[in-house]
């Protein structure tokens, strides 16, 4: 597993270099080190780290604050304030930057390795939350194609082929989309998959059962057979004449 990257912003030098050697002894591994915003912001655009340790009060003409703030909108790279100043000004000002943690000085080796776990994990989080956000996007953008459809498992979204569904089952608060090989339940109702699936390919042939029209083997009333698997999906009376319709009866 590659080792964390880090980058130290820290103008004084005993501190700066005491924080690189916790956090080489913490297992992770340094990229850098700054004394002022704009060398932090060199060396952030050089080696893009994973996480930048950042003291609030910098010598020279950009704070802690405003350089967390140019690497947040230009690099999207989490970062985790240093100070020693923990009055509700400063921290009110460095709010703005949304940080991902705060250390305290004098920290200990325990506080340094919490924040930086837990920024990593959040940032992971935000980037999960981020590609499904995009993902939705393009749903949206998408959203006329019957081609495909898009069902959560397992907190992800799977992209599925409209072809590749034999039937649909409704079971009490949720449905069963069932493939050749896999079931998907999901929290919906059998109308609104009717919907989703309007078209000539899928017809509703009992209260609780829509199946693909090609994927039907035989129509022995009052069920039907699927191919492949053989599942037998009974026929409702009020569904009979529509599928009769819908069938290329010779």
């Amino acid at each position: 597993m590659p080792k964390t990257n880090i980058l130290v912003v820290e103008d004084e030098s005993i501190v700066s270099k005491d924080i690189q050697y916790s956090l080489k002894k913490l297992g992770y591994n340094v990229v850098g080190a700054a004394a002022t915003g704009e060398k932090a912001l060199d060396l952030a655009r050089e080696h893009t780290p994973d996480i930048v340790i950042m003291d609030i009060m910098l010598k020279g003409d950009m704070n802690g604050i405003e350089t967390a703030q140019i690497i947040k909108s230009e690099l999207k790279i989490p970062v985790i304030f240093l100070t020693a100043y923990a009055d509700e000004s400063t921290l009110t000002k460095a709010k703005v930057t949304e940080p991902y943690g705060y250390i305290i000085k004098p920290f200990k080796e325990v506080d340094l390795h919490t924040s930086i776990e837990m920024a990593l994990y959040k940032n992971d989080k935000e980037k999960e939350i981020e590609k499904e956000r995009d993902l939705l996007f393009s749903i949206v953008e998408n959203k006329d194609s019957k081609d495909f459809i898009f069902v959560k498992s397992n907190s992800r979204l799977i992209k599925l082929k409209t072809e590749e569904i034999y039937f649909i089952e409704a079971l009490k608060d949720y449905v069963v989309i069932n493939t050749l090989k896999n079931r998907y339940a999901i929290h919906s109702t059998l109308k609104e998959m009717e919907r989703k699936l309007s078209g000539d390919s899928f017809i509703r042939v009992h209260r609780s059962f829509i199946v693909r029209l090609d994927k039907i083997y035989s129509i022995e009333y009052p069920n039907l057979q699927l191919e492949d698997d053989k599942k037998v999906i009974p026929i409702g009376g009020l569904y009979k004449d529509e599928l009769v319709k819908k069938i290329n009866l010779i």
